[in-house]
């Protein structure tokens, strides 16, 4: 079971990548952001997700080099993802965009670097890019976000070096069960976005049954059952009560049959874009 906020799984390169982290998409650059992300940290995450068209790299960069000296937290105890927008997907461009991410960041190296979309036609010779990234020590996994298993397959027909990890939609209303064992079958590490489905699922009936005999809120429970089914979980919040609520969630374990009744919960229902029917 894990215990704290500092547990990480391992991905197939050897990597430690800490199961629960702090995302940032939709925060604006600004205080609100720079205390967010150092709030996070003092208070034990070890991990935060950015990405280019978030547009708050340079926030996220301020806040952890404010951070590190202030605890003395060093750089390599910290897990720090970003990802590649589709305007440029291409092999130059990606390496151009991975520097520019790196520079507003203000890091020597990021450890993750992601596809953000399966853009079709344009991210293989972005994953060519990462694969030189990676191989030159930039970055130290790489991997894709919001990949079905055809983007994957298709992927993997041509690649060097297999993805470290796809990050997807994922909570009880889209559980992606085929989309899981096929990268489990493979050794790839899911994460979520969108771990709960952007508060629509904070009044369900069963998540709250549920959230009542553990003495937790409905998004403790969400989030515990990600961790549960082995998935990286990586919720957005600005709040640090909110932050702070987040991460409690090793304190508790959620039956068997609690997480089958969470997963019934599923209907194939997504907040956010289709990866098959992409137009941006």
């Amino acid at each position: 079971m894990l215990k704290n906020l500092q547990d990480t799984t391992t991905l197939h390169n050897g990597v430690k990548m800490p199961w629960f982290g702090l995302g940032v998409f939709k925060v604006e650059e600004g205080p609100e952001l720079i205390n967010a992300v150092k709030s996070a940290i003092k208070y034990g995450y070890r991990s935060i997700d950015t990405a280019a068209i978030y547009e708050n790299e340079a926030g996220v960069g301020q806040a952890i080099r404010e951070v590190m000296e202030e605890t003395g937290i060093a750089r390599e105890e910290l897990f720090i993802t970003s990802k590649v927008w589709n305007s440029d997907l291409g092999y130059e461009s990606t390496i151009a965009a991975f520097e520019e991410s790196l520079k507003k960041l203000g890091l020597d190296y990021l450890d993750l670097y992601l596809i953000h979309w399966p853009v079709e036609g344009k991210y293989k010779p972005s994953w060519k890019a990462l694969e030189t990234l990676y191989k030159d020590g930039k970055v130290k996994a790489i991997g894709v976000s919001n990949f079905q298993i055809h983007h994957l397959e298709d992927l993997m027909k041509e690649s060097e070096i297999k993805p470290m990890v796809n990050q997807v939609e994922y909570h009880p209303r889209l559980t992606q069960k085929e989309l899981q064992a096929f990268c489990q079958k493979h050794g790839i590490q899911m994460g979520a976005w969108s771990p709960l489905m952007q508060g629509h699922l904070l009044d369900n009936e069963v998540l709250k049954e549920i959230a009542e005999k553990h003495n937790k809120f409905i998004a403790q429970i969400i989030l515990r059952w990600d961790l549960q089914h082995g998935v990286v979980t990586i919720p957005k919040s600005i709040r640090e009560q909110r932050i702070i609520e987040n991460a409690s969630i090793f304190d508790f374990a959620l039956s068997n049959a609690e997480m089958e009744r969470i997963d019934s919960l599923n209907q194939d229902k997504r907040v956010g874009p289709d990866p098959d029917n992409i137009d941006f």
